[in-house]
């Protein structure tokens, strides 16, 4: 048995594949671009009644679709719409400004370590001279 599709005007066409028959298990939402969603706006404010409701079946719309838009458009919420998403754009200055200060605190650290191994060598090399002064006057005061 071969199936086939028949047309409005048209002769019967073959059908090669079956419809899927599962329905998908999350809907997915339609998202809108705002130029879309001006030009729907204005092409639909253009129309009479008939041609209202054909421009809603056209593009699958509903008039609560329309209700909201018409609102953002009042609101200016659609011409805000074109603005890049995301984190604003930092200045370069203030980059610049953040790694100095990281690599200034890494600097004061560092420094800070310094002085401490420079403090302990000192009082190393000022025991050292006692022990060397204290063995000195034990042995009488030979070099060796």
């Amino acid at each position: 048995m071969v199936m086939t599709k028949v047309v409005a005007g048209r002769d019967p066409v073959p059908v090669s594949e079956l419809a899927e028959p599962e329905v998908p298990e999350r809907a997915t939402r339609r998202v809108f671009s705002r130029w879309y969603k001006l030009k729907i706006l204005a092409e639909y404010e253009r129309c009479g009644r008939d041609g209202k409701g054909a421009l809603l079946r056209r593009e699958g719309l509903y008039t609560s679709s329309i209700s909201e838009w018409r609102k953002q458009r009042d609101e200016g919420a659609l011409q805000g719409l074109g603005a890049a998403r995301g984190r604003p754009p930092t200045d370069p200055r203030e980059h610049e400004l953040a790694r100095l200060r990281h690599e200034n605190a890494r600097l004061q650290s560092d420094l800070a370590r310094a002085r401490r191994v420079i403090e302990v060598q000192g009082k190393l090399s000022a025991l050292l001279e006692q022990l060397a002064a204290g063995s000195a006057e034990t042995n009488g005061g030979e070099s060796k």
